[in-house]
Parts: structure tokens; C-alpha cells; sequence
């Protein structure tokens, strides 16, 4: 058995932003077929996250915030929300509500929010939240994508030339495989081998890899003889997508992921006690150690000041 454990949140981020035409028409076809893709969409990070604060709920697992602009005229730009939810959360609804109307009231501009459950319930799928009273009624009802749902489908994803098809089959693998590194080995070899069967370019493959690679942890050993296997393949086919240094640099990028995680958690318990970090804190966070971080956060439950919260270690 495997201690590792699974990671959902960075794969789910970079695939989202990479390919996300791909993924409105993939989860969200109606919606897609709405949106004016020649015009550029824009991705608005540091807005949402003024949002969130806002919202005082606390940071989310994968949230996207992106401007798109809508087929029918020149004055057309919208928002969409996206919310990628990996567990069960009885306040979740409530929460896209919340987020709803503070896009809404940022930008007084239409808000479409869209929701993708990554969890293993069967059986939740919330898709509206509301209230009533004195005759005044307020309510949202919102499009949700429940990936359990596609676990019939498995064949039908595996041969889909959707990207997020691919990525809902690793996720979909990856919870089959839990604990069973063995059989989560075959299941990621075999996604690697269709990876490689697409008709696709270089960076594509790469990307995919990197999504599939992240989401799909395995032991070192079992890991190694991928690597080598996919070595052989590359070789046999003479398709070299993948050379030492990019899966060197896709490693570097699991780390580089997990450290700015860390980095996130703790700027947002620093903000919930001392208020808006400056600058210089901000860039200290940004560019400390592991040690430093895990001494900074077990400092910050109890220290009264945000200078000593940098005194310990």
C-alpha cells in the first residue's frame, strides 16, 4: 500500500487554464456554444481572490474567475465562475451563491457559475441555493458536472479527443486505484500509451503528461520503470516527447506547486489575523524555505504581533 496521496487541486488548475475552450465544450456545451472564442477570454486571478477574501469563507480548492465575451455584439463581456470541488461540502451551494453575487456586485456584469464535483459521493449533486421570506424570494440555480457520473462512459472517455476527457479518465483511474499502486501503475501506463496514440503536438503531449504524471502519484520504484518504459516506447516509435530534462522539470514543478500551496495557506491565516500583508511580507513568504514556513505557521496560531510571527524558528 501506498502512503502517498492523491493530488487533485494543481493538475485540475493548470489543465483548466491551459485548455479551457476545451473544457467549457467538453463539461458545458451549451454554454460554449454561446461564448465568442475569437475574441480573447481572460483569466482573473487576483480578482477572485479579492473576491474570496470578500466573501470571508476562506480559500477555495480550485476556483477560476475568467472574462469572456458572448456571440451578439460588441458589448457582450460576461463573467464565469468556475468552482472544481474534490470533497463533500454541506455549505457548498451557499458558497456559489456567495460568489455569485459579489462577481456580480464587483463587476455589474452577468455571472454564470459553473461546478464541477470532483468528490466520491454518488449520490450529491447540489445545483441551487435560496431563501424565502416576507415574499421576497432569492435563489440561484447553477449547471454542476458530477464526474462520478462519467464511470459507465470509461471506454467512451478513453477514445474521446476532448482533452478533458483524458483528464477525467486519470481522475476517474485514480480514485478507482487508491491503494493500489500496482493497479493505479497499469492504469497510468495505459493513459500514457493513448497519450502518445493522439494525434496531437509536442506541447500538448507534454501537458497532458505533466496532468496525468501529477495526478496519478506513484511510489519511486514503480515510477522508475514507467520512466523507463516510456524511454523504450519513445525510442521504438521514434516519438521523443519527453526528454530527461522536461520530466526533470516536471518534478521542479510538483515542488515549486506544493511550496506556493503552502505559501497561499499561510498568507491567508496571516490576512484572517493581522489584516492586508504588506509588500515586504509578501515577498518574504514567497521566497522562504520549508523549514521557515512550517515555524512561521505554527507561530502564527498564538503570536500577537506579525513581526513575531517572523521571530520564530
Amino acid at each position: 500500500m501506498s502512503a502517498i496521496s492523491d493530488d487533485y487541486d494543481t493538475p485540475w488548475k493548470d489543465a483548466v487554464t491551459r485548455y479551457f475552450p476545451e473544457f467549457m465544450a467538453f463539461y458545458f456545451p451549451y454554454a460554449h456554444a454561446q461564448i465568442d472564442w475569437l475574441r480573447p477570454h481572460v483569466f482573473l486571478e487576483q480578482e477572485l481572490a479579492q473576491v474570496v477574501r470578500d466573501a470571508g469563507l476562506g480559500k477555495r480548492r480550485v476556483d477560476k474567475l475568467v472574462r469572456v465575451a458572448r456571440l451578439g455584439g460588441a458589448d457582450q463581456w460576461m463573467f464565469i465562475h468556475i468552482d472544481v470541488q474534490g470533497r463533500y461540502d454541506p455549505d457548498f451551494a451557499e458558497r456559489v451563491f456567495v460568489y455569485n453575487y459579489r462577481i456580480y456586485d464587483r463587476y455589474r456584469r452577468p455571472v454564470a457559475s459553473l461546478a464541477v464535483l470532483a468528490d466520491g459521493r454518488a449520490h450529491w449533486k447540489p445545483d441551487r441555493f435560496g431563501y424565502s421570506v416576507f415574499g421576497c424570494e432569492t435563489s440561484i440555480l447553477f449547471p454542476v458536472v458530477k464526474l462520478n457520473d462519467y464511470r459507465e462512459s470509461l471506454d467512451q472517455l478513453l477514445l474521446d479527443s476532448n482533452v478533458f476527457a483524458l483528464v477525467t479518465a486519470a481522475h476517474l483511474l485514480t480514485q478507482q486505484s487508491k491503494g493500489n499502486d500496482v493497479q493505479r501503475h497499469a492504469f497510468k501506463w495505459r493513459l500514457v500509451r493513448l497519450l502518445y496514440q493522439r494525434d496531437w503536438d509536442r506541447q500538448r503531449v507534454v501537458d497532458l503528461f505533466g496532468v496525468i504524471d501529477w495526478m496519478m502519484r506513484l511510489p519511486a520504484a514503480l515510477q522508475s520503470g514507467l520512466m523507463r518504459d516510456i524511454d523504450e516506447m519513445e525510442r521504438r516509435c521514434e516519438m521523443p516527447y519527453m526528454n530527461p530534462f522536461e520530466v526533470r522539470g516536471l518534478k521542479e514543478g510538483r515542488k515549486a506547486g506544493r511550496m506556493e500551496g503552502r505559501v497561499e495557506i499561510l498568507e491567508s491565516i496571516l490576512e484572517a489575523r493581522f489584516g492586508v500583508l504588506p509588500k515586504e511580507t509578501k515577498e518574504r513568504l514567497a521566497q522562504a524555505s520549508g523549514k521557515s514556513l512550517a515555524a512561521w505557521a505554527r507561530a502564527a496560531l498564538d503570536a500577537p504581533t506579525l513581526d513575531q510571527v517572523f521571530c520564530a524558528r
